[in-house]
């Protein structure tokens, strides 16, 4: 696990992107796990000017997001399908047919489960997975308690992550209390994992994944097991650490 220790968001995201493009210019049909929220938006801003400025192409990505709200249309100005249009699908050379979200409304969702790991399988797995982490360390939608053996599931999301996402959301009322999310099995299959985390409320979070035990309790410790996981951070985020 390699831990990189930045100044701030701004140097976190920087960073995060030159590792995103480097690998896209290594790799120009790799397969991306990608993640929302607010901790990769600025992130995909820089991937958006290396695009504009000819330094990379998208064309030949495949990108599998790590969620989505169950419930939600993906016309829903709330769903993480508008989500990654918004922030970056529709401002590159993004190939439609190429980038993969769970759907929030299905005839079965427990098929929908299913069938977005034999997506993944199908494309030959993914080579890098962007990562966020939550206030009680879940990565995709994976709360505390979830199996590390699990796969693309529904899950429940936590009071805590609920109230968490209502900024999102014009009440705290509105925010779905399911999603799909990528299991955590699916997560540590990925070739490469990068996990961004600023602020000094993700600080315990990082403490707990970087130096606490490997438990279900934190699912982010998981990531401890990882052969190739690299973990960008702000001086606040990493001030729990002992160093």
């Amino acid at each position: 696990m390699k831990i990189i220790i930045v100044k701030d968001e701004k140097a976190m995201s920087n960073e995060a992107a030159r590792i995103i493009g480097r690998r896209i210019i290594e790799k120009p049909d790799i397969v991306l796990g990608l993640a929302t929220g607010g901790t990769p938006v600025a992130t995909y801003k820089n991937l958006i000017r290396y695009y504009e400025e000819g330094l990379l192409s998208f064309k030949k990505v495949t990108s599998f997001n790590l969620d989505e709200y169950i419930g939600l249309d993906a016309k829903s100005p709330m769903s993480y399908v508008h989500f990654m249009q918004d922030k970056l699908f529709s401002k590159v050379d993004m190939d439609e047919k190429k980038w993969f979200i769970p759907q929030g409304i299905c005839e079965n969702t427990e098929k929908e489960c299913l069938d977005y790991e034999k997506k993944i399988k199908n494309a030959g797995g993914i080579d890098l997975q962007l990562l966020g982490i939550g206030v009680n360390a879940h990565i995709g939608f994976n709360e505390p308690g979830t199996d590390f053996g699990s796969r693309t599931q529904i899950v429940d999301l936590t009071q805590e992550t609920i109230e968490s996402n209502a900024r999102y959301f014009n009440s705290k009322e509105e925010v779905p209390t399911q999603a799909i999310s990528m299991g955590l099995r699916t997560i540590m299959e990925a070739k490469e994992i990068l996990l961004l985390a600023n602020g000094a409320s993700k600080a315990e979070a990082i403490k707990h994944t970087v130096e606490g035990p490997i438990t279900p309790d934190v699912p982010a410790s998981v990531l401890q097991l990882h052969p190739n996981v690299t973990i960008i951070i702000d001086e606040e985020a990493a001030k729990e650490l002992n160093k």
